[in-house]
């Protein structure tokens, strides 16, 4: 029994959907898998080489209990992890919750009350917002700490360096830019158009700090943003980093005397790094990191299935086919709120855990449209996982990211067609 058969029986996936994504599949494996590959064997090294270079042994993966003092795998996975990030060092711990909170951390951390934040990258996505006290009413965001924000949109969807260098004031202090889309139609900012932006700047302010929400980009290309001049990086570990393996937590890398103010604002001043309790999560986050190239090179190839279809069957996709990828998200403009909740019910229905409910749309914590969103994942959350999120706002774009195997995405994307054939329009490109 061919695998054909196997999908049409045990699926429901019907033969012509199954030769319109494999058609689709060899054009695309031709023109991109072997770059990608090139990028993940790169990363893979580089991982292992400073698991290496830190001697890491199984000794480290014990854990102790209380207030955690002299942790050596805890020090181990943050001399690794500065490492790979090419930093003076870095704060990786399950307590940093999410990547909003290593965010909320890091700019907490940084910043004092009076001082000035600029987002060079346009609009930061919704829970950032929350943060800086843009939306929402939230005890202890940035704004009623005294803190300024200010942000300046995207040219071209490039950053517009001069527009953030005209906007730098006596107060300014750090300017963030955010690698990956959030809930923007754009494609993310490339290492090169960051490594540009962060050059010239330097030029004229040498001494303001660089700060890049790293979120879904880690691994995506052989460079980081830290690799090309940034002072901090932030993420979470349940995104690519953690590679599907870490059970939570996040992460900052970056210059020692930053990493030391984050982690005094983590635990207390005077404590900093010193403790913390690991309980016991130190294997899964170096396995995870150990698995990352691989994983993130996967879930890449699954969102250029995801966006080959779609756009061959006319719908506008960002980033494109040939467009350089510096985040795993594929976005895909449906403007039809029905057609964005198919998608998803078939991400979910695809799924290991949790294949047998349906998403509905929500009210999201942090957001101020209601969200569906797909995610049957071992991990709660994780969006390393294969996972499909929309705002439930025109022009209805679905959000698809992550795969920690390809062959789960395309399944995703058969299944997806399977219910989009509801649709005549979509029946009739497909037949024809």
């Amino acid at each position: 029994m061919f695998t054909g058969d196997v999908l049409c029986k045990q699926f429901g996936i019907s033969e012509t959907v199954y030769n319109y994504v494999n058609k689709i599949e060899r054009e695309i494996k031709e023109k991109h898998f072997e770059k990608i590959d090139n990028i993940r064997e790169k990363n893979q090294f580089k991982v292992i080489k400073a698991m290496q270079d830190h001697r890491l042994d199984y000794t480290h993966f014990y854990w102790n209990t209380g207030y955690g003092y002299g942790d050596p795998g805890r020090e181990k996975v943050e001399k690794i992890y500065a490492s790979v990030f090419n930093t003076e060092d870095a704060l990786v711990r399950p307590s940093i919750a999410s990547g909003t909170h290593a965010l909320y951390l890091t700019l907490s951390g940084i910043l004092k009350p009076g001082d000035e934040v600029i987002s060079i990258s346009g609009r930061p996505y919704d829970t950032l917002l929350t943060v800086l006290g843009e939306e929402g009413n939230e005890p202890n965001n940035l704004k009623e700490a005294g803190i300024i924000y200010k942000e300046i949109p995207l040219y071209k969807n490039d950053i517009d360096w001069e527009g953030a260098l005209r906007a730098v004031s006596l107060k300014t202090k750090l300017l963030m830019i955010q690698r990956s889309t959030g809930y923007s139609f754009r494609p993310a900012l490339t290492i090169k158009k960051i490594k540009f932006a962060i050059e010239k700047i330097r030029e004229v302010y040498p001494n303001i700090y660089i700060m890049v929400d790293n979120c879904y980009g880690e691994f995506v290309h052989e460079f980081e943003p830290s690799d090309v001049g940034a002072d901090v990086v932030v993420g979470s570990l349940i995104k690519n980093p953690g590679g599907g393996i870490a059970l939570s937590g996040g992460y900052v890398a970056g210059k020692k005397h930053i990493i030391d103010r984050i982690a005094n604002r983590l635990t207390a001043p005077g404590l900093g790094k010193e403790i913390g309790l690991t309980f016991g999560t130190g294997r899964n986050t170096l396995q995870g990191l150990f698995f990352a190239p691989h994983v993130v090179s996967e879930a890449v190839k699954g969102a250029l299935l995801f966006g080959a279809v779609y756009a061959s069957l006319g719908f506008e996709i960002t980033p494109t086919l040939d467009e350089e990828r510096s985040d795993i998200i594929q976005a895909i403009k449906f403007n039809n709120k029905d057609m964005v909740i198919k998608i998803c019910e078939a991400v979910q229905a695809a799924s290991p855990v949790d294949g047998h409910v349906s998403p509905v749309p929500w009210d999201m914590p942090g957001y101020a449209d209601q969200v569906i969103m797909a995610s049957g994942a071992f991990v709660s959350g994780s969006s390393i996982e294969l996972s499909a999120d929309a705002p439930i706002r025109p022009p209805y774009t679905a959000y698809i990211q992550g795969g920690l195997f390809y062959d789960h995405v395309k399944l995703s994307v058969m299944l997806s067609l399977e219910k989009m054939m509801e649709f005549e329009e979509i029946k009739n490109k497909i037949f024809n």
